[in-house]
């Protein structure tokens, strides 16, 4: 995953709440709290890779730095990887970023519930919240994968003027199409 931590990487496909729709919490819950909570029931589970993604500027060891202000967009993305699949969680709905960082980690412990009651297993629950499987870039941009740059530059002209989003484009779309591109100049160009 190349998903960054700084900032706010919202999984593509989920809506985004109003700014006037946010709540006030009824959490009581520091952020170093809420994020060790949610870590700790992240390594229950053994996931691995996991990506904080917040408009805070997180140190190192993933606490934000000290006297920075709450952002405006105060949204959690949390992304990892378990039963070898990739998943995406987020939550924006409430005024404070260590609020919607609690609420994934409520949410994910609820999950996991499910299975100790037997009615499914965390693979099932979970499935709503796996990302895709990623499309290789060529695919995308509908070239073969030996292209050359000036037919990847041509197909990504081409699903330009369609899919772009001012052009009336699904913005899915358009980012998968953007990311294919920047692949492929990588892989072309070097």
């Amino acid at each position: 995953m190349n998903t960054p931590s700084f900032p706010l990487a919202w999984p593509t496909g989920k809506p985004r709440t109003a700014d006037d729709r946010r709540m006030r919490s009824h959490f009581k819950v520091s952020f170093v709290q809420a994020r060790d909570e949610l870590l700790t029931e992240l390594g229950r589970m053994q996931a691995s890779k996991v990506i904080l993604s917040t408009n805070l500027p997180l140190r190192r060891d993933g606490l934000p730095y000290a006297n920075v202000r709450e952002p405006r967009d105060p949204g959690v993305a949390l992304y990892f990887v378990a039963f070898k699949k990739s998943y995406a969680f987020a939550c924006d709905q409430w005024d404070f970023t260590r609020d919607n960082l609690r609420a994934i980690g409520c949410h994910i412990t609820a999950l996991r519930g499910m299975e100790r009651w037997g009615v499914s297993s965390v693979e099932e629950v979970f499935s709503p919240f796996a990302l895709p499987a990623a499309i290789p870039w060529w695919s995308v941009l509908g070239v073969k994968q030996t292209a050359n740059f000036e037919q990847v530059r041509a197909a990504y002209r081409r699903l330009s003027q369609k899919h772009h989003p001012d052009a009336g484009g699904d913005r899915a779309a358009w980012d998968r199409i953007v990311d294919a591109y920047e692949t492929a100049k990588r892989k072309t160009l070097s």
